[in-house]
């Protein structure tokens, strides 16, 4: 950026080139820079907006996520309703469905658009001058849901149409879905967590679309794709839909295109259904079926609507994919978290497209809900499914010879017993040095809020463990140059800086070191808050429930969840091994009273971007102060960072101080 700019010249240089990239990213797919380039560039515009809060607008892309949590989905009234498809499943159907439009239109001829059926959520977005106004969902089709601040963080959705002369009013519906890969990462991290996980895409996109925090949905990657007509002011309606598409994706929408063209008759939709009837399977989303509709608007107003659905178009299904097939065996999984998981392997067999060999079975209350037993045989289905999963037990085939499927007691990997809490349906293993939680135990051990070691990253793990170099993270600090010296890309060098980050990782305080031991549900912030209370890993191994549950913001659940971690053998015989290699087990005294921060309260809301949460908290702490989660009469500062949540609006109710980030380092720095 040329550094003569003004900051009002810079920041809107800034807006529009980040509304390219994203515009190349999600509407064509053809991005010209990394993602590290595109941060790069957000996080200039953030620090921008940080500095002069009085140039931030509603349409910059850094305004995606920033509305406060909601306790509720205001009702919005659809300006034209959003009706339902009617559905046909086999050739003959769709046939009768094109005659019935041949028919309607009395022999006029008419081009048929062709589109996936993605397995989302219906969402009407409106835009009022070409800026992002409002987004909903379609509810019972005249009335839905506001779910406009969770929308906002969905990058393929602009926060400005890319036109010059946008219309007054202009409403955009959709599809809201989760891609197949990210899907596939959210189930693994729901049962890793011990959690139900989302049944299918579309259930994960639901479900995302309507939290409470839209942080959390910022989280889950949503993506959209414009696919209907709303309504719309100021401007020359499109006289087709291919051409409202075409419109869509000038002004920045991601569009379904599957064809080049319009379909001419009803037996190119046939050929383009048959030949996504197996191509379906390799889309990066999952689609039930293909959507098609009459082309031209002025046929489609002929047409017009029945009760329920328009009729010049309909969604044109494929029928569900089931298998029969035998379970073969029952073998047990241990996710990065120590979650337990069953899995069916089953006698291949072909089902949407793949061999299937394997599925998750969840957990043992799914097991006991089928009534599954080893050697049964059983349905599987894939429809809409990124994993197949067992839908039914065939009782009938039941020959005598089932057994029952036995919950096991001790882990597959390490064989340390198992736990499982009353809260949970999961099984458990909190061995720290399991062999299966290895890889992103020493990973999170070694990441910059944990023990900050520079330079183990993920390549270096995998091969000291597949040199079997390190299998706890008591061996990393056994290790010499000469065994760095034999892993790939480590010369001299490389070998001597990761050993003296290593070495200088052993003086962290303690708190730290409870955050890089991965216990469930500590964080730093409750890490710092045990350290401090204990101030040493001895104090911590005899504290009993009431001590660790009197410690501020733990409480009962996240204290028995301690316990269990420290108590096992394992874990205290790592912590001995640790100790004696010259690990830090104390957290330093914290600063004298008559510091300057003593008995200051912080709140921070927002995006920092001179430095990090934990980093901010951290100076806080240092100086005397006291970082806590929610605003009252009593808190000393709220820190507002760009996008600030609904903290901010509280520390204005309570006429508590709101410092910048800005005024916030000047303060700590003085």
């Amino acid at each position: 950026m040329n550094s003569r700019r003004s900051p009002s010249e810079e920041i809107e240089a800034l807006k529009q080139e980040i509304r390219r990239h994203e515009y190349l990213y999600y509407a064509l797919d053809n991005p010209e820079i990394s993602d590290g380039e595109f941060d790069v560039l957000l996080n200039r515009l953030k620090a921008l907006e940080t500095a002069h809060p009085g140039l931030v607008t509603s349409d910059s892309p850094t305004r995606r996520v920033g509305g406060r949590p909601s306790g509720a989905f205001a009702p919005v009234a659809h300006k034209i309703p959003m009706l339902s498809l009617d559905n046909c499943y086999c050739e003959e159907e769709f046939l009768e469905w094109d005659k019935r439009v041949r028919n309607g239109l009395k022999g006029e001829p008419y081009e048929l658009v062709v589109e996936p059926k993605i397995d989302g959520l219906s969402c009407s977005i409106e835009y009022e001058r070409g800026v992002f106004e409002r987004a909903s969902t379609r509810g019972d089709g005249a009335t839905g849901e506001d779910v406009s601040l969770n929308v906002r963080t969905i990058r393929a959705v602009p926060l400005k149409l890319n036109v010059e002369d946008p219309p007054a009013f202009f409403e955009a519906r959709g599809e809201v879905y989760i891609s197949k890969k990210d899907f596939a990462a959210i189930r693994e991290e729901q049962l890793n967590e011990g959690a139900e996980p989302f049944a299918n895409p579309r259930n994960a996109a639901a479900g995302s679309l309507r939290q409470k925090d839209p942080g959390v949905t910022a989280g889950r990657k949503l993506k959209f794709f414009a696919h209907s007509y709303g309504y719309l002011e100021g401007m020359d309606a499109p006289g087709t839909h291919w051409d409202y598409l075409e419109y869509c994706k000038k002004a920045g929408f991601p569009v379904p295109f599957i064809s080049e063209k319009p379909c001419k008759d009803s037996l190119e939709v046939l050929k383009i259904y048959n030949d996504y009837a197996s191509r379906r399977f390799t889309l990066p989303y999952e689609i039930d079926g293909l959507v098609v509709k009459v082309n031209s608007h002025a046929s489609q107003k002929l047409l017009g609507f029945t009760s329920k659905s328009p009729r010049w178009a309909i969604a044109f299904k494929y029928p569900a994919q089931q298998a029969v097939t035998t379970v073969k065996a029952i073998s047990f999984s241990v996710g990065r978290t120590g979650v337990v998981t069953p899995v069916a392997g089953l006698e291949p067999v072909k089902c949407a497209g793949v061999t299937i060999s394997s599925s998750t079975l969840h957990n043992f209350d799914e097991i006991r809900r089928l009534g599954l037993k080893l050697g049964d045989r059983v349905i599987i289905e894939r429809a809409g499914e990124v994993i197949p999963k067992v839908v039914k037990v065939v009782l009938s085939a039941r020959s005598g010879g089932e057994s029952e499927i036995i919950e096991p007691s001790v882990c597959p990997s390490c064989t340390e017993a198992l736990r499982k809490d009353e809260e949970e349906v999961a099984l458990r293993c909190v061995n720290p040095s399991c062999p299966a939680q290895i890889k992103m135990s020493l990973l999170h051990f070694a990441s910059r809020d944990a023990m900050n070691i520079d330079g183990l990253g993920e390549s270096s793990v995998e091969q000291l463990l597949d040199k079997k170099l390190v299998s706890k993270f008591s061996d990393l600090y056994r290790l010499e140059k000469k065994d760095l010296l034999g892993l790939e890309l480590f010369k001299d060098r490389k070998a001597d800086n990761l050993l003296e980050e290593i070495a200088k990782s052993r003086s962290q305080p303690l708190s730290r070191l409870i955050y890089a031991l991965g216990v469930r549900h500590i964080g730093e912030k409750n890490a710092r808050l045990l350290a401090a209370r204990f101030k040493s890993m001895g104090a911590i191994l005899k504290a009993g429930l009431a001590d660790l549950a009197r410690v501020r913001e733990v409480g009962p659940v996240i204290a028995k969840t301690v316990i269990e971690f420290f108590s096992v053998d394992r874990t205290r015989e790592m912590l001995a091994e640790l100790e004696s290699l010259g690990v830090n087990m104390r957290e330093p005294d914290g600063p004298a009273a008559g510091s300057k921060l003593e008995g200051k309260t912080f709140v921070f809301t927002g995006e920092l971007s001179a430095l990090t949460r934990e980093e901010a908290a951290q100076k806080v702490l240092a100086l005397g102060g006291r970082e806590i989660s929610s605003v009252s009469a009593k808190t000393s500062f709220v820190v507002a960072g760009s996008n600030p949540g609904g903290k901010y609006a509280k520390a204005k109710k309570f006429g508590v101080k709101i410092l910048t980030e800005e005024e916030f380092l000047k303060l700590i720095a003085a």
